[in-house]
């Protein structure tokens, strides 16, 4: 109780002083793409209930809904591809945090669609844990194309699992260069 209003502080306090950028950014979208700013996407959380994901859109408008590996290159637009780098495209998430759907870490949500991660995942128990805005999986680089390596490496996190964890896992994600933990 007392981590879940502790995150759902940090998070308000994140909307309030993030706001400006994620503004800015989502102006920047609009005026260099046809299409919403915003991008709603279902996913699966935690106990593999469905949740609408909030991210800034990265992609061409009308772009299939497909995890980021199957998607073509060409697929995301110029601005999209410095917010997925400055991993700004992610900050709307906050609002996911807010409402309790997600954690600042935990293993990434998926999409519906991703049968083989989920099985994956709910074999290893993962889906005990709400979906993060960065985890253990991906600040050690390893992404949804490989669902049995990632699905390890979620169930290692929530063995693992921590305030020191995630505070490292944090750092990584917003320090480039940085040792992943």
């Amino acid at each position: 109780m007392l981590a879940r209003l502790t995150e759902a502080s940090i998070a308000t306090v994140g909307v309030v002083v993030l706001s400006p950028i994620v503004l800015a950014a989502a102006i920047w979208v609009r005026a260099t793409s046809p299409g919403p700013a915003l991008l709603v996407q279902s996913r699966v959380g935690r106990n593999e209930a469905p949740f609408r994901c909030l991210k800034l859109r990265t992609m061409w408008k009308d772009t299939a809904a497909v995890p980021t590996h199957e998607a073509s290159a060409g697929a995301v637009t110029p601005v999209g591809r410095f917010l997925r780098r400055t991993k700004l495209d992610e900050l709307p998430q906050l609002w996911n945090v807010l409402r309790g759907e997600m954690s600042f870490v935990g293993p990434r949500p998926c999409l519906p669609t991703q049968e083989a991660l989920i099985s994956a995942r709910r074999r290893r128990g993962v889906y005990t844990l709400r979906p993060g805005i960065t985890g253990l999986a991906q600040v050690r680089g390893v992404d949804m194309s490989d669902p049995e390596r990632l699905a390890e490496i979620d169930a290692e996190y929530l063995a693992r699992r921590s305030l020191l964890l995630d505070v490292k896992i944090l750092l990584a994600t917003l320090v480039p260069g940085l040792r992943a933990p």
